[in-house]
């Protein structure tokens, strides 16, 4: 019973395809393709070393130029965009924010968040802030200044 290679090229090109479905940012898709092409010398009858070859380059070569395109057409994303369009605006203290006990909420357009100091120090409740930053599910917020 004479061994097929190519089987094995394909399956693994199939199992890298399969793999990007699940993951995200064609990084796989090239090894599958580079795969597929491997296994494809082996049907022609091309030797292992010509099948390794060709996976590496091409895999590798796919994967270069798909970084160059995806760089050119990706922009970075706008201010603004998620929770970060909530950086600069205005608030009101709705529970005392002390960092120490860990306590503090502020309300900022019609959303509650969890809040606290950027510098430390205590804001009381009814306090103007400003958002400063969001660290994670807590606001950064310091005291609302006239000469801001």
């Amino acid at each position: 019973m004479e061994f097929k290679i190519w089987w094995i090229w394909m399956a693994v090109a199939a199992l890298f395809v399969v793999g990007e479905i699940f993951t995200q940012g064609f990084f796989l898709l090239w090894f599958g393709i580079g795969a597929a092409v491997a296994g494809i010398l082996a049907i022609l009858g091309l030797g292992v070393g010509w099948q390794l070859g060709a996976f590496v380059v091409v895999s590798g070569v796919l994967f270069v130029v798909s970084r160059r395109f995806a760089e050119k057409i990706s922009k970075e994303q706008p201010q603004g965009i998620g929770a970060d369009r909530f950086v600069g605006l205005e608030g009101t203290v709705l529970e005392e924010i002390d960092n120490v006990k860990n306590t503090g909420r502020v309300r900022v357009q019609k959303d509650e968040w969890r809040a606290d100091s950027e510098t430390g120090e205590l804001i009381p409740e009814g306090e103007q802030i400003v958002v400063t930053r969001l660290d994670g599910t807590h606001m950064v917020v310091k005291i609302k200044r006239e000469e801001e």
